[in-house]
């Protein structure tokens, strides 16, 4: 399992970047906890560490709690009297209806409709907000807000936080571990939902609650001068590991998430990727990029649909196996795909023509010139454990 997630992680970052890899404040930190350091996205990331199989690793943090470092990822605030002009100019989010604290999982989409990013935008005051999204897509992203805000001369500062870094704790014992260092009371912080205070010590920490796992979490943004200090101490709780890229890519697949570059690219409507919810109905009726061609497909319907698939028998398929129909015709293909830790059995998402996306239809991959028995199944695969109050 190692091996088969490693290498899909290498394979995705080279699509990304040839360039050299940056290092997140806690590089030397990894290393000394026994983390084997890829290239991922432009950075030096961990795909795992000694103590554990990334199978062992994930199930630790489906029972217990994981310890991510995220800092590669695009963190950015957004402030000025026009901001939510821009805001708009930009991503399907309703950002009118984005109370203060409250956070939404939205997309940033070109002309065509295709997604440029996914990210979570927080809105953390009158005029003021915070958005992370994914490392691989940093430049693109940056690129496109300036270009909107100039394009429109939009009254807004789009400033990228480069002395911040982002932790993400995940897991059912996150709540337990995290209130020990903590005055606020968790409770009152459910998904979704973000506010500052002070972690373990540290003052002025963004505590959000949300995560790629499916599991309960948060995403705790920390001056980057004392990030190593935040570890350090969540790792003397007995119920918290280190994770790195390779259990993180298997928890998010089991949770049915999407990876950029893997079910979401700038040729990948919402519509498609089964992400059309996070677009509301009164967003519906005003402009966004792209919104003449995903209002159509939601009238009318896509072409094609992202599924999931699960099978027992064979090896598990890689993004890029073709899916066929039991006649042998490609209808398909798959995006991601590898060993279910939690179901002890082979799952994958990918892309079928509408036609063939009923739940339980049966369908072919072919995996190594073999056609494997598949069908298709409700994402996501593992039930979601998100906190509600």
């Amino acid at each position: 399992m190692h091996k088969f997630y490693s290498t899909r992680l290498l394979n995705l970052s080279r699509r990304f970047f040839s360039t050299a890899e940056k290092k997140t404040v806690l590089y030397e930190f990894h290393q000394s906890h026994g983390g084997r350091m890829v290239p991922f996205a432009g950075w030096l990331m961990p795909v795992q560490y000694n103590n554990a199989s990334i199978k062992e690793s994930h199930l630790h943090c489906r029972s217990h709690a994981s310890l991510f470092d995220v800092s590669h990822m695009l963190q950015v605030n957004f402030s000025g009297a026009k901001v939510v002009d821009l805001i708009k100019a930009c991503f399907v989010a309703d950002v009118d209806a984005l109370q203060e604290h409250h956070s939404a999982y939205t997309l940033l989409t070109n002309d065509s409709g295709g997604v440029i990013d996914d990210a979570i935008l927080t809105c953390t005051g009158h005029n003021s907000y915070y958005l992370v999204s994914n490392a691989s897509r940093a430049d693109v992203v940056m690129k496109r807000l300036k270009q909107v805000r100039e394009e429109q001369q939009t009254e807004a500062d789009i400033d990228k936080l480069e002395d911040k870094s982002l932790l993400a704790l995940q897991g059912p014992a996150m709540a337990n571990v995290l209130s020990q260092g903590v005055s606020q009371t968790l409770t009152e912080l459910p998904f979704m939902t973000s506010t500052t205070m002070e972690v373990f010590g540290i003052p002025q920490c963004r505590v959000t609650r949300c995560g790629y796992t499916g599991e309960d979490g948060v995403e705790i943004q920390v001056p980057t001068s004392r990030t190593v200090e935040l570890a350090d101490k969540l790792l003397q709780f007995s119920e918290v590991q280190l994770a790195g890229l390779g259990p993180r890519d298997s928890l998010r697949m089991e949770a049915g998430l999407c990876l950029y570059g893997q079910e979401i690219t700038e040729h990948i409507t919402p519509v498609e990727a089964g992400l059309a919810w996070c677009i509301t109905r009164q967003r519906r009726k005003q402009s966004f990029p792209g919104h003449t061609k995903i209002i159509e497909q939601l009238k009318r319907g896509a072409s094609k649909k992202r599924i999931g698939l699960k099978y027992n028998e064979g090896p598990p398929c890689r993004g890029g196996s073709e899916i066929l129909d039991m006649d042998g015709k490609k209808i398909g293909e798959v995006t991601s795909g590898g060993p279910s830790p939690s179901l002890d059995c082979n799952i994958a998402m990918g892309y079928v023509s509408s036609s063939h996306a009923k739940l339980n239809t049966e369908l072919l991959v072919l995996v190594r010139k073999k056609k494997l028995s598949v069908k298709v199944c409700k994402l996501p695969f593992v039930p979601l454990k998100y906190y509600s109050k």
